[in-house]
């Protein structure tokens, strides 16, 4: 009994002492750097234990909200507002923000993201991914749960966006701080100040249309 406990406890320490040592590897060789995109290794590694820490119960959810014009434009004005900082309007994710993190943000048209359920796409929104840039949207109350629903629905819908979609989200993502000052700049302009409109800026919500 003893010896059993001795090599149960060795074989332990050994792979603690084998994971310290891949640990202490794998920052001196990535630098910690958000730059790189993750290996296909990785990649599979992290979507294994996405998926392991996604109760069952909550996969195999369905979709309470009906499928409808109706619920496919609310989520497309809220993912316009919350979500294409990061995932750019039409899903892809390249956008400056986006493609700055590490993971970079999936494309949702793409079928590593379309073959997940509705429970699981609704519990990343809903919970997020830790170690990753994808936040927690839960609100904790009803209303935030149907917005996330709609939110699955729309993301169903991605593949099939349309450019007047893209366009009409456009109207609505989020301004930036320049977006403001020039439009105050504009407006003190055509009131007659001194100051000229300010020239458009290249920045903003750059990879929408890639």
């Amino acid at each position: 009994m003893r010896r059993r406990l001795r090599t149960v406890v060795l074989t332990l320490l050994s792979v603690a002492v084998i994971a310290a040592v891949a640990a202490v590897a794998y920052v001196m060789a990535t630098g910690l750097s958000a730059r790189p995109t993750p290996g296909s290794l990785e990649t599979r590694m992290a979507r294994a234990v996405r998926s392991l820490a996604i109760p069952r119960d909550v996969r195999g959810r369905q979709n309470p909200v009906p499928a409808s014009s109706v619920a496919i434009e609310e989520g497309l004005t809220h993912f316009a507002d919350h979500c294409a900082t990061c995932h750019a309007n039409d899903g892809s994710g390249r956008t400056s923000i986006g493609q700055g993190l590490f993971p970079k943000p999936p494309d949702l048209r793409a079928e590593a993201t379309q073959r997940l359920t509705d429970g699981e796409i609704f519990y990343v929104i809903e919970n997020g991914v830790r170690f990753t840039g994808m936040p927690a949207f839960a609100t904790g109350e009803d209303a935030g749960e149907t917005s996330s629903w709609q939110l699955v629905r729309f993301i169903r819908a991605l593949p099939r966006l349309t450019e007047a979609d893209i366009s009409r989200m456009e109207s609505l993502n989020p301004r930036s701080p320049d977006e403001i000052r020039r439009e105050i700049a504009d407006e003190q302009f055509l009131q007659g100040g001194s100051v000229a409109p300010a020239p458009p800026a290249h920045a903003g919500h750059e990879g929408a249309h890639k």
